[in-house]
């Protein structure tokens, strides 16, 4: 048994604390049993010190570190003590062998990678590491100005990830994201102003997502290497989230962006068809419009050019909102959250709108609009859900024009559309919020997913005429 911390072989594993020492011999430590357990079974610990009870009896994993060919060696607790860099040391001590790959080797095709831009604080470093590789990322790479990777902290908490996912050590950014980019990633930054959410942003494809320094997060010259940035929302009163919780969160979002679940994949197909055929009325309109136009422009009056430019602006308008709703209700399907944000959209102003808007074209009922309210959302999306609701009041109702009642009671505002007259027949109201394929309309029914996935709700009555009721979070 080795008992004195002057040992030769001691002081040797003693020195690797020190980077400049792991460098030079390439050789790192681990530390307990989770940690051990992981670096022996990858076959990188070369020795193994561990210590006896009073019994003489030693922890089951040194028999298991024998059984691989490790050198096993019996220490003091003391000598255990200090080699180590945690107050209450497990006993078990190994020294282990380098074992980061070159950036050049890593797989051809990767598909998500984190790249680490000066992240000093070990303890987040290992934890990225750690959840990179429940998130099954295929590569972490950190960046020459980052922490070291074999720090003992480092090590530790990434709880044995370390020898899971494959590691690129030390080398310049800008040389990663070129690298990465040039294997058909896209580059995405992090930051608490990012350009994108994580849930609007397309993380379904090849990713390599870049995360900075912990106080003041990525330098500009690194962000501006990213094809786009990105941010967490943020929706309580916490001003941001620990890099190491707000990396976990876009991993795992990044996951479940390419895990469509089945159902949502039916209802996808099953929706693509009658909102092509949604979108392209209008667009036929608009382009009849377009080519009489350009044929015909010097014998229309004034007034007449007016009115067909104006029916192109109503086409545009009903066909941009209606592909918007169309790609929500697809994200939604597939799983991709619409989270509320923190912009509060005034719902009224954009009623006002879609008022202005319908008013271009005799072809639609007025829209009579009153009251006030905000909802937690962006003003396009909001316009596009009052779109799909007065479509549907269009197209369900029969008389006279259409009422747009907008409440507000400190934490939801309900938007009430109805139009007298009604064209159910006898089906219940609620199935003309349904798929077209059990009977409803492209618009009400993607409203719906939208409206659900904000939050909130989208409900129908027929009561004389149809009534639609949106609540969304204020």
């Amino acid at each position: 048994m080795i008992t004195s911390t002057k040992n030769p072989r001691v002081v040797a594993a003693a020195k690797l604390k020190k980077r400049a020492f792991r460098d030079r011999e390439a050789r790192f430590l681990v530390e307990g049993a989770q940690v051990t357990v992981e670096a022996i079974d990858a076959g990188r610990v070369e020795v193994l010190y561990h210590t006896m009870d009073e019994d003489g009896r030693v922890d089951p994993l040194v028999d298991r570190a024998r059984e691989s060919g490790v050198r096993t060696e019996a220490v003091t607790q003391g000598v255990v003590e200090h080699l180590t860099s945690t107050v209450t040391p497990q006993g078990l001590v190994g020294v282990a062998t380098f074992m980061d790959v070159p950036l050049g080797e890593l797989a051809p095709d990767p598909s998500l990678v984190a790249v680490l831009s000066s992240v000093r604080d070990p303890g987040n470093a290992g934890t990225i590491l750690r959840s990179a590789d429940a998130a099954g990322a295929d590569a972490v790479v950190f960046g020459e100005e980052s922490v070291d990777v074999y720090n003992p902290k480092t090590v530790r908490a990434s709880a044995g990830s370390l020898f899971h996912v494959p590691v690129v050590r030390g080398v310049p950014v800008p040389e990663a994201v070129e690298t990465l980019r040039a294997r058909g990633m896209r580059v995405l930054a992090t930051a608490t102003d990012g350009d994108l959410s994580i849930y609007e942003a397309d993380l379904s494809g090849p990713t390599a997502v870049v995360f900075g320094n912990e106080a003041h997060g990525l330098d500009p010259e690194v962000r501006a290497l990213a094809d786009a940035s990105i941010r967490v929302p943020i929706h309580g009163r916490a001003e941001s989230l620990n890099l190491a919780a707000a990396a976990a969160v876009i991993l795992f979002e990044a996951v479940r962006a390419r895990e469509a679940p089945p159902d949502g994949l039916r209802e996808i197909a099953g929706l693509i068809g009658p909102a092509g055929h949604d979108v392209r009325s209008p667009l036929t309109a608009l382009t009849g419009f377009v080519g009489t136009l350009a044929k015909r422009w010097e014998s229309f009056p004034d007034e007449e050019r007016r009115e067909i430019v104006e029916g192109m602006a109503l086409d545009g308008q009903r066909t941009s909102a209606l592909v918007r709703l169309v790609v929500d209700s697809v994200r939604v399907l597939s799983g991709v959250s619409l989270a509320a944000t923190r912009d509060r959209a005034d719902v009224a102003a954009a009623a006002r709108w879609l008022a202005d808007l319908f008013a271009l074209s005799d072809d639609f009922p007025d829209l009579l609009v009153e009251g006030e309210g905000h909802a937690r959302s962006d003003p396009d999306r909001i316009r596009s859900l009052l779109f799909g609701l007065v479509d549907g009041a269009v197209w369900w109702g029969s008389e006279g024009p259409i009422s747009v009642h907008v409440s507000e009671d400190g934490t939801t505002t309900l938007v009430e559309v109805t139009r007298a007259g009604v064209r159910l027949g006898d089906g219940e109201p609620g199935s003309i919020l349904e798929s077209p394929e059990r009977g409803g309309r492209v618009s009400l029914y993607t409203a719906r997913l939208v409206a659900e996935r904000l939050g909130g709700s989208l409900e129908a009555e027929s009561d004389g005429g149809i009534r639609l009721r949106l609540r969304l979070p204020s």
